[in-house]
Formats: structure tokens, C-alpha cells, sequence
């Protein structure tokens, strides 16, 4: 079951398109629309406003039925009626709200969409930084030539209350004028033209995007981030070109011909740099993502006409013959066909021991061969692999939106304007209010107040720290599928197990067979010859166990199985029933004389087996299912968060009674069938709970559909990380704690990146209008206003990047527990014919 359906079924909203007619046959305008996907590069968005203006543009487009679009990727994700549009006409609608978009490239890989990115990602910061470093060398010139024009009588930069910018013309006027005394002796009209040239140079080159970005969403009757700067620096640098050619103007209306060429260089400069930082921060976010794109190798020592030759991987084909040495990787996926070794999948699952593999075992591309060495034949190439899948599902993770987004989107939305509108404000009560130099300090703080409200950290809050902790579950061994769940992952409060597979090991073993008038080779002949043909877990265990013995399997015929009992068939001419207690009475069979023994086995936590022949009660095997041996930390764990845990399963009550006292689990539900789990889960949620469900993705999936976050324990097969919300890439109960422990982590890096986006412009935009004068005699300068903009932005980031290092599962008590010492934590337990 994919995740849409199991989405939709959660939500009980099956479209009409989906629901068939009477007649069993979709109508023409219930037939399924032609769905369609398509990732389009998206170049040009700098804060949360400018997500809302594309991301609004593309929900008008006809067709479009969703559409996510994101910063850190700079992409915007659209589904769409392939029927209605098309990615072009996407394109086009993008383009048509000021911001640069690109034809999604086809037909790439997800490691070479990886490398794409990083590569874009490189010359951004490379750029940024080229162009940050440059400008501020010009604000420094900028600065030193404005002294003399300060000294002139042009006092509005000494007259702002901004205490740096008084500290530092405080000291560098004086030390200018006796370094370089020279500089004062040049005309100031020269001075004023030559800061003009450098400033218009500077605007036209390194803060171009800003007023071209911010003309076009002009143009749409928009603002974004681009507006404010583009504004902010805009009036200061027109201000000062009249100053500087018209100076007569303004000193026959009684105003001080001003220039403030240095502040506009210096804000453009420090947004520049607090943008190279930002990009250089939001690389390190997808680390996890590119250390698992550089896993792969990119060559393979195969076998060819008898010889070991060395090709590149896209070569390699299915059947190959590949040679493995030690502290080689792993070129492709493959089954060992010769040779032994020990293998880390650190990367892969979290495990942090090398995993033995023997002919017959599965290897994985891009795992590290540690000690043998082993042939192995390839199977799985390109994008079925199991390290392309995970790279595929952490792109589209990543590229996803948690509904905490939802809140800046609606904030942002309104945001720009507002600030507009106190800009006009602040300008006015400065204007009207102050006591010297009006129109200066109005001016400066209404630019201070656009540079300071500039809202990029708002954007970056919630994906920056999405990004970084899928790539931190990754590491871990947990994949999450994206920032929906991820966000509701933190608020489970109740942990449903599967039994077989989850709690155990899920490999039953045979323990005891009880036969009191048989040969017990002889009857495990006849049960082995039967459940050959079945394709349950017990019967595996029953046959394996009769090949161990050295017993010849014969066919069985009339093979008929009963869902939740047993199996019926004739073997060598004689009738043969094994199952339950169930299927013994539906046959008349009275099972009292093995009653007795049965119960035992069952205390004992293995599950009993009746076998008859010929209508006769021939006697019960008792098949045992080992508890995981990190089973009963890991619940002790869950325990120690909090969390309710429950035990589902199809055993009978003896049985599953025993597993849960081995494993540490309080409350169990047995005897229950598929639809059950999915009662029982139903029933949790109404009681208030909000459930996640741990199975193996594939018989469970209609409970892992129900839950509201459904967890697949595996090993990252295709259907166990389609069928779940998250996926556990190692076999053990650990990885659910530890979703669970990331994911609450995760919210509260988002609330706090939140907080500090928005307490910094409700606290900021009112220190930069002026609100401190009053009392204090502060005001905010426009130079340190950008600053302080900038420093937002990063630290968003940098607190994002925290995630990278969380100690998950270093908490909770996890390891304050031990399994019991006479229990059965790490002892055979058994499990039902019912089998769940």
C-alpha cells in the first residue's frame, strides 16, 4: 500500500474518482485522473514571503493539486493533472512572479541530482562571498572618505544615537586625521562624485538581484525581502545623489546636503555576507545526504571470460560475478555466492557492528567489506537499489513541508506590507517629533526599520531543521519520510508492537514434538510434506526442521489451508490435519489427550501445533520464535518516554502473555486477525492517542495505514518503505525510540527557530524605529540593523545544524534497564499457528 492510499484511508476520504460503480466499473467522470510529479529548480527566493508568492502562484494553475515549495532546495515540488497542465506551463507561471525557473532536467539519477545541487550550492557560496568581501572593502574606503565630509559640517552620521556608530566615529576621526591629514585638503565635491562612481559600481554589480528582484514583484504588486533592501538602500542612495548634485537645494531649504553612500555599501555588504554564511550553513544541512550519494563506488572488480577485470559501476549488469576484497565497498546490491566476511552497514543501518555474510546472504552497494573476501552475483542495479532508494526517499523528505510551516507561511504572507506601512510611520512621527535634524533621523530610522524586518530567518525555521533531521535519522538507521511526519511523530503517545518479526525475531524454530503412538520422524514426514505447500512462517520452520533430520519430503495432494487455523491435505494416501485447537474442532477432533502438554508448551511461551491423521489425534510440535535480544531495552526505553505500549498478535493469550512478560510490555491483545489490529488501533485513538504502528510492512499494512504515523521494521525493502511513514533500516525496536526522541528534538528546534524569527522582528522593528530614544537616547542605525538581519538568518541555521550532533537514545533511560536474568528476553518464545 503506498502512502497516498494509506493517507487517504486514514483521512476516510477516498475520492469519487476511486470508488467504483455498481456495475464494478469506474464511470468517465470517476476514471483516475492522469497523475503526474515534477520537481522544478526554482532560483531567486530569499525569504518566507517569496515561498508564499510561488507557492500560491502554482496552487492557481489549473490542475495543480499540490505544490510545496522550498527554500533550503530551492525547488518547488508540484503534483499535478498531467490532463489540465504540464511542467512548462508550470515554468511559466513561476517565471511570471519575478523569480527565475528552470525545466526539471530528466532522467537523473538521485546521486546526480546530489552532485547538481552541490555544485549549484558551491557557486552560490563561492559568489556570495566574492561579492560580500568586495563590498565591504568598498564600505571601508566609503567610511574613510566620508570622514572628511563629516568634518565639513555634514554631521547627520554623528548625530544618530546608534552607540557602535558613535564608538567607532568616535575613535576613527581622529586617528584618520593624524595618519593621513592629507585627505581632508581634497574637495569635497570630488570626495562626493568619486563615493557616488564606487557606490552606483557596487549597487549595479554585487546588490543588482535585490532591485531587480524587487521591481518584479513590484510589477506583480507584491514585496518580499528584496523590496525592503531594495527600498532601505534605494532612498539612501537617491537621497545622496541629489545631496551630492543639487547640494544647493537642500541648503537653501535649511537641510545639511548629507551623503550616505558608506551606509548604503555597508548594508548591502553585511546582507551579503550573512547571505554567504547562510548558504554556506544550508550545505552542511543535506551532509547526511551527500555522504550517502558518495557512498557508491565508482568501479567493480568483476569476472569476465575467466578473467577479473576492473569496469564502472553503470556497467556492471544483473548476474555479474563480483569480487569483493577486504576494505573494498561494495560496488552493487548481490547475493554471496562464495567466500565469507564481515560487513559494516553503519551507513545504511545505524548498526554499528559488522554483519556476517555467508554464501546465500544479501550484500548491499555502498556497505564496506571489513575482513574476507567473497564473490557475490549482482542483482539489484541503478535506481532499484537499495542506496538509490534511500537517497531518492531523503531527497523527497527533504524537499517536503511540516504543517509548523503553515505558520510562518501565514505571518509572511501579511508581514512585508506591515513593515511597509511602519516605515511610512516611523518616518513621519521622526519627522514631526524630532528635536534636531528631522528629516535625518526620520530618514535613517525608517530605513533601519526595512533592513532589520527583512524576514529570511522566518523562511529558513522549518526546512533548514527538516533537512537536517532526516539526514541525522538517516544516520541513525531511520528513515523518515518527510516533514509531515516527522512533526507527528513527536506527538505519539501510544506504541503499537507487532508480535512475529517486531518483538521476535521472526525466524520460528521447531522445539518439541510430541508424539506418543508415532515415530516422530515419521510423523514429521508427513507434516513436512503438507506444509511444503504452504506458505506460512510455521510451515517453514516444520520443513526446515524435517531437512535438518534428514527426512524426505513427499507431495502432498486436496493442499487446502484455513486463514487463522491450519492446513488439511492427503500425504501419502493418508489424511493430515495440522493447526490449531480451532481446525481440530471444525474436524470433530478432540484434542484432550495432548491438552495438557499443549498448555505447558504454551507457558512456556512456544506454540503448539496439533497434527491428525486419518482422523485420529496424532500428536503436537511446539515452534518457538525468539525475543530480539534489544526487544526488551528498547521497550524500557519507550517506557521511560512516556509511551504506552501495546502487543498485537494472532498467538493465543498463553502464548502472547509470555512474549510480553519476556519483552517488558504491559498490555496485549491476542487472537486477532489483520482487521482486528486495525480495530484495536481505532480503539486507542479514540481514547485520545496519538498511535504509531510497528509491523513489517507488508501484513500489517493495513494497521501501519490506520496508525497515525505507521513504522516498518526491516531492512529497506521496496515495500516496507513505501507501505510507512518511517522506516527502520535495522532490524531491532531501537530505531522506534529513537524516530520518536528525533522527531520531538526536531519540533522543538522548529519552535525555537520560530521564536527567535519572529522575537526578533517584534522586538527589533520597534528598537529601529525608535521606541528607546525616548528614554534611553538609542536608536539603531541602518549599518547595524543589517547586521543584526543577517546574524538572524544564520543563527536559524546554526541551531538547525545542532540536530546533526543530538545524542539520541541517551535518553529516557535507555540502557538503565537490563533484561531479567531468568527471563526470557533473549530465550526461545514461541508464536501461534494463527500467526500474526
Amino acid at each position: 500500500m503506498s502512502s497516498t492510499v494509506a493517507e487517504r484511508s486514514r483521512a476516510g476520504s477516498m475520492t469519487p474518482a476511486e470508488e467504483p460503480t455498481a456495475a464494478g466499473n469506474p464511470t468517465t467522470a470517476e476514471k483516475p485522473r492522469p497523475a503526474a510529479k515534477v520537481t522544478i529548480p526554482v532560483s531567486g527566493m530569499t525569504c518566507a514571503s517569496c515561498i508564499t508568492r510561488v507557492q500560491r502562484a502554482l496552487e492557481e494553475q489549473p490542475g495543480v493539486e499540490t505544490a510545496a515549495v522550498n527554500l533550503m532546495l530551492k525547488n518547488a515540488t508540484v503534483e499535478f493533472d498531467a490532463s489540465q497542465t504540464n511542467a512548462d506551463a508550470l515554468v511559466e507561471a513561476i517565471r511570471a512572479t519575478g523569480y527565475d525557473a528552470e525545466a526539471p532536467v530528466t532522467g537523473r539519477t538521485a546521486f546526480e541530482e546530489q552532485e547538481a545541487q552541490d555544485q549549484a550550492q558551491d557557486h552560490e557560496f563561492r559568489e556570495l562571498r566574492g561579492k560580500a568581501l568586495t563590498t565591504m572593502g568598498a564600505a571601508a574606503v566609503a567610511m574613510v572618505a566620508s570622514m572628511p565630509l563629516m568634518d565639513g559640517g555634514h554631521d547627520a552620521h554623528t548625530q544618530v544615537a546608534d552607540p557602535f556608530m558613535r564608538w567607532t566615529m568616535g575613535w576613527l576621526s581622529p586617528v584618520l586625521r593624524s595618519v593621513a591629514p592629507w585627505l581632508y585638503d581634497i574637495p569635497h565635491a570630488f570626495l562626493s562624485y568619486g563615493l557616488l562612481i564606487i557606490t552606483a559600481g557596487i549597487m549595479s554589480w554585487a546588490g543588482r538581484h535585490f532591485y531587480v528582484r524587487a521591481w518584479a514583484a513590484f510589477r506583480h504588486h507584491a514585496a518580499d525581502m528584496n523590496t525592503l533592501v531594495a527600498v532601505g538602500t534605494g532612498a539612501a542612495f537617491l537621497y545622496s545623489v541629489l545631496a551630492t548634485v543639487w547640494p544647493g537645494f537642500f541648503i537653501a531649504r535649511g537641510l545639511q546636503p548629507d551623503v550616505y553612500y558608506e551606509a548604503v555599501l555597508f548594508i548591502i555588504a553585511l546582507i551579503l555576507m550573512g547571505n554567504a554564511l547562510e548558504a554556506r550553513a544550508k550545505r552542511q544541512t543535506s551532509a547526511a545526504l551527500r555522504s550517502l550519494a558518495n557512498l557508491q563506488p565508482k568501479t567493480a572488480r568483476v569476472v569476465r571470460n575467466g578473467a577479473e577485470v576492473d569496469i564502472g559501476i553503470e556497467d556492471v549488469g544483473a548476474d555479474d560475478i563480483i569480487i569483493v576484497r577486504p576494505g573494498e565497498r561494495v560496488p552493487v546490491d548481490g547475493e554471496v555466492v562464495s567466500g565469507a566476511s564481515a560487513v559494516d552497514e553503519s551507513m545504511l543501518t545505524g548498526e554499528s557492528l559488522p554483519v556476517s555474510k555467508q554464501v546465500g546472504d544479501r550484500v548491499i552497494g555502498g556497505t564496506i567489506n571489513r575482513t574476507g573476501a567473497f564473490r557475490y552475483r549482482a542483482t539489484t542495479l541503478g535506481h532499484a537499489s537499495v542506496l538509490a532508494q534511500i537517497v531518492k526517499l531523503m531527497r523527497d523528505a527533504q524537499g517536503s513541508r511540516a504543517p509548523i510551516q503553515r505558520l510562518a507561511d501565514r505571518i509572511s504572507a501579511v508581514f512585508v506590507p506591515i513593515v511597509l506601512q511602519v516605515a511610512i510611520l516611523t518616518f513621519a512621527v521622526w519627522f514631526i517629533a524630532a528635536d534636531a535634524a528631522p528629516f535625518v533621523r526620520a530618514f535613517a530610522a525608517a530605513v533601519a526599520v526595512l533592513i532589520i524586518a527583512c524576514p529570511c530567518a522566518m523562511g529558513l525555521a522549518v526546512p533548514t531543521a527538516v533537512m537536517v533531521a532526516t539526514g541525522r535519522g538517516a544516520q541513525l538507521g531511520v528513515l523518515i519520510k518527510g516533514g509531515e511526519a516527522l512533526q507527528r511523530a513527536g506527538d505519539v503517545s501510544a506504541v503499537v508492537l507487532d508480535k512475529t518479526g517486531t518483538v521476535t525475531e521472526g525466524r520460528p524454530t521447531v522445539t518439541d514434538v510430541i508424539a506418543p503412538a508415532w515415530r516422530t520422524d515419521e510423523l514429521l514426514g508427513l507434516v513436512a510434506s503438507l506444509e511444503a505447500s504452504s506458505e506460512h512462517p510455521l510451515a517453514e520452520a516444520i520443513v526446515r526442521h524435517a531437512a535438518e533430520r534428514g527426512i524426505v519430503v513427499t507431495a502432498a495432494e486436496s493442499f487446502e489451508s484455513f486463514t487463522g487455523r491450519g492446513a488439511i491435505a492427503v500425504v501419502s494416501g493418508r489424511a493430515v490435519a495440522v493447526g490449531n485447537a480451532a481446525l481440530m474442532a471444525d474436524f470433530a477432533l478432540d484434542v484432550g489427550p495432548l491438552s495438557k502438554d499443549a498448555d505447558r508448551l504454551a507457558g512456556e511461551a512456544k506454540t503448539p501445533v496439533y497434527v491428525a491423521v486419518d482422523g485420529e489425534l496424532a500428536g503436537v510440535i511446539a515452534i518457538a520464535d525468539p525475543v530480539r535480544a534489544t526487544s526488551y531495552v528498547a521497550i524500557a526505553r519507550m517506557r521511560g518516554m512516556g509511551l504506552q505500549v501495546v502487543m498485537l498478535t494472532g498467538d493465543n493469550e498463553r502464548t502472547a502473555a509470555a512474549v510480553a512478560r519476556a519483552a517488558g510490555i504491559d498490555r496485549v491483545v491476542a487472537g486477532v486477525l489483520p482487521e482486528g489490529k486495525v480495530a484495536e488501533i481505532r480503539r486507542l485513538q479514540s481514547e485520545g492517542h496519538v498511535v504509531a504502528m510497528v509491523g513489517d510492512g507488508v501484513n500489517d499494512a493495513p494497521a501501519l495505514a490506520q496508525a497515525d504515523v505507521g513504522i516498518a521494521i526491516g531492512t529497506g525493502t521496496d515495500i516496507a518503505m513505501e507501505a510507512s511513514d518511517v522506516t527502520l533500516m535495522r532490524g531491532d525496536l531501537a530505531g522506534v525510540s529513537s524516530a520518536i526522541e528525533l522527531s520531538r528534538r526536531t519540533m522543538r528546534t522548529m519552535k525555537q527557530n520560530l521564536f527567535w524569527a519572529f522575537i526578533y522582528n517584534a522586538v527589533g522593528i520597534p528598537i529601529a524605529a525608535g521606541v528607546l530614544y525616548p528614554t534611553f537616547g538609542l536608536l539603531l542605525s541602518p549599518i547595524l540593523a543589517s547586521a543584526a538581519m543577517a546574524f538572524s538568518s544564520v543563527s536559524v541555521v546554526g541551531n538547525s545544524l545542532r540536530l546533526r550532533r543530538a545524542a539520541i537514545g541517551q535518553e529516557s533511560g535507555q540502557g538503565s534497564e537490563s533484561p531479567p536474568a531468568s527471563g526470557m528476553g533473549s530465550r526461545a518464545v514461541p508464536r501461534l499457528a494463527s500467526a500474526s
